[in-house]
């Protein structure tokens, strides 16, 4: 990656100077204590944070955390995610009340020499989002005041044009983080020359959302598992009675078109967890896959198929997962999802979980995340990143 990356910057010396960190801090919160549920996000950008500090910069933190419509929104402040900071990196992180008003300015005025600062919300502001270049842009110029050099760690938002991750850059000496550093490295392995066998398993509910990857995947993988609610529609196009669940009626024939111009390389599920309502303790039994009571709705594939799957991945030498198998955060419904995952672990293979919901899954299903070759942060980012997409965040550091 032709990229400038942390080493490079703290090579040339950072003690005493601003640096503007682009994390993704965009982790989930409790609806009703607001206590964060899943710290992974706040761990992933610590490697980078660390080395600043100890290196006697001044480190001024962004991030944006949810969808507030472009003013301040108390529910998506980051003012937990600065305590939660400060406890995993052993010292008081000062937060900023604004993310480029008078709090912010004078929050990153009054920090020491390896001290570190959390400026609040970024999307609490219309021209972070701002499709307009000339509104982004002011908003730009208004946060790269706040640093002498900017520093982009946050993968996940690196497939977003926003005026953090895009427009900040050209206006900053700039270099990777080492999150985003290591994202680019190990998928680049996998739109490279993969070891094969490469078995690509995709989850999650829709295909409409991962059509873009299957395509790109197709012509290259050596299997293709398809699991979660996305395989319904597949089933569908196999002719198949799919009851109430998940279906995307218009990309029917899109399913079949993808199963014929690949004749034995994509694997559906052979039987499912059928339930009778989208509930965690609804009745359910497991059925056939081309037997789905018309009145049930399918929620987790099934034994036989986590079987399958398992030994088509113990062959594997290149495993990407995406997606989970089912609605994993039902206790009667996640055997699947842990069953794949367990399959991962054990296969003899580089594995990389695509981050967003599977990595939440392995995180929420107690397994072991050193038994991953690498968990991403960004679901949506390593899906375009496969696709072959330029990815604006990681243009802007090319540049």
């Amino acid at each position: 990656m032709t990229i400038r990356n942390l080493d490079d910057l703290l090579g040339e010396g950072v003690s005493g100077r601003r640096v503007l960190v682009r994390a993704d801090l965009n982790v989930p919160l409790d609806k009703q204590t607001g206590e964060i549920t899943d710290d992974g996000r706040i761990r992933a950008v610590l490697p980078t944070l660390s080395a600043l500090v100890q290196a006697g910069a001044k480190v001024v933190v962004c991030s944006h955390l949810g969808r507030p419509k472009g003013a301040p929104d108390p529910q998506f402040s980051l003012r937990p995610v600065a305590g939660r900071l400060g406890e995993l990196l052993g010292a008081p992180v000062h937060f900023a009340e604004d993310t480029v008003g008078d709090s912010a300015r004078s929050t990153v005025a009054g920090l020491a020499d390896g001290q570190v600062a959390l400026l609040e919300n970024l999307r609490f502001n219309s021209g972070e989002t701002s499709k307009d270049d000339a509104e982004r842009g002011a908003f730009a110029d208004q946060l790269a005041a706040l640093g002498d050099v900017y520093v982009d760690d946050a993968f996940g938002a690196v497939h977003r044009k926003h005026a953090s991750v895009h427009d900040v850059p050209a206006r900053l000496p700039h270099v990777a983080g080492r999150l985003v550093l290591r994202e680019v490295e190990v998928l680049s392995r996998l739109t490279g020359d993969p070891e094969r066998p490469y078995v690509v398993v995709l989850g999650g509910s829709k295909v409409s959302d991962k059509l873009a990857v299957i395509e790109a995947l197709l012509p290259t993988v050596d299997r293709l598992l398809i699991g979660g609610g996305m395989c319904f529609t597949f089933l569908k196009a196999q002719g198949h009675e799919v009851g109430t669940s998940l279906l995307e009626a218009e990309m029917v024939d899109t399913c079949r078109n993808l199963m014929e111009r690949a004749p034995g390389k994509i694997m559906l599920p052979v039987d499912v967890v059928a339930a009778d309502a989208f509930a965690p303790d609804a009745a359910h039994d497991t059925v056939p896959a081309d037997g789905i009571p018309s009145h049930r709705l399918g929620l987790d594939i099934g034994p036989e198929t986590v079987a399958g799957f398992a030994a088509a991945l113990s062959q594997a030498k290149t495993i990407f997962w995406n997606g989970p198998m089912g609605v994993f955060e039902m206790a009667a419904f996640a055997n699947g999802t842990r069953g794949v995952a367990e399959a991962i672990t054990k296969a003899d293979a580089f594995s990389v979980v695509g981050g967003g919901d599977s990595a939440a899954a392995v995180r929420a299903l107690g397994l072991d995340e050193s038994s991953f070759g690498h968990i991403s942060t960004g679901g949506g980012a390593s899906l375009e990143y496969l696709e072959g997409k330029t990815l604006p965040g990681i243009a802007a550091l090319e540049n």
